[in-house]
């Protein structure tokens, strides 16, 4: 599922050109992706979009009249790319917007689930239906951890992953992020100590961040994570075995020696869980 890093990466690539032309045609929509159906997409016709934003892993394509924003959820397989005049794309995208002049944007999903979401709010619903989100994972800061560390009772990997308690962050930035900290992802948040919150909050920053600059050049999962569905790899840091675990219908990887003192996690679903 792309995360803050390649959300954010989207939203740079995309905000100047969905901006530059009016919308003569708004969709059409799968029937599954389309999450709204008032106002009509034709209440975007006419209209132009003043750039792209971002919210944790969503993406919001604001009018420029105010008056409207499309919000879009790319789920797991979903896709968004803004195709110029004459360039081939799907016969059947899930969604498009059609520019003057001819460029589109549109929204692909891979597989026969459609999971993606595409909503048309006025702003004040837009802002509801993100209401429920955390603070940005990216700049979070030491001392804001610290507060959801002691108010939470949970796994790290977990808590990372829950966008009610910090947005942006999912399974695969939580393996790179814990690694970098050199942390259990087995550790609970009310156990970590104040030294390793720290580490955690600059472990966040420079993870996300190494994310985004990788993904703006167009590095794939492979040159972008580096612990991540690397089982059996050597660690970039110690040489020891990337090691996996399922916990929560997540599988996390993380290091044995960097990240558990060299013992290895046992699957919470068959056996007592080590931390």
């Amino acid at each position: 599922m792309p995360e803050l890093p390649e959300m954010e990466a989207w939203r740079r690539q995309l905000n100047d050109p969905v901006s530059a032309f009016p919308i003569v045609k708004a969709g059409p929509g799968h029937i599954a992706t389309l999450k709204t159906f008032d106002p009509p997409l034709s209440a975007l016709e006419g209209r132009q979009l003043a750039g792209a934003e971002r919210r944790a892993k969503r993406l919001l394509f604001p009018t420029d009249d105010g008056e409207l924003v499309v919000l879009v959820h790319l789920m797991t397989a979903g896709r968004l790319k803004y195709l110029q005049f004459g360039e081939k794309g799907p016969k059947t995208p899930a969604f498009q917007l059609m520019f003057e002049g001819g460029s589109r944007l549109v929204l692909t999903e891979a597989g026969a689930k459609k999971r993606a979401g595409v909503w048309l709010l006025t702003p004040e619903e837009a802002e509801q239906e993100l209401a429920h989100l955390g603070p940005e994972a990216l700049g979070i800061g030491a001392e804001r951890l610290k507060e959801i560390c002691a108010d939470e009772s949970r796994r790290l990997h977990s808590m990372l992953r829950d966008q009610r308690v910090i947005a942006g962050i999912g399974r695969a930035w939580a393996n790179e992020i814990l690694h970098h900290a050199q942390l259990s992802p087995y550790e609970l948040t009310r156990d970590v100590t104040p030294e390793q919150v720290e580490r955690l909050a600059e472990a966040i920053d420079a993870e996300l961040l190494r994310g985004l600059e990788l993904r703006e050049r167009g590095a794939n999962d492979k040159r972008t994570y580096r612990v991540h569905n690397h089982l059996g790899e050597p660690c970039y840091v110690c040489g020891m075995s990337i090691a996996r675990v399922d916990f929560e219908e997540h599988t996390i990887y993380y290091c044995p020696e960097c990240q558990t003192g060299g013992r290895v996690l046992k699957d919470r679903r068959l056996s007592r869980l080590l931390r």
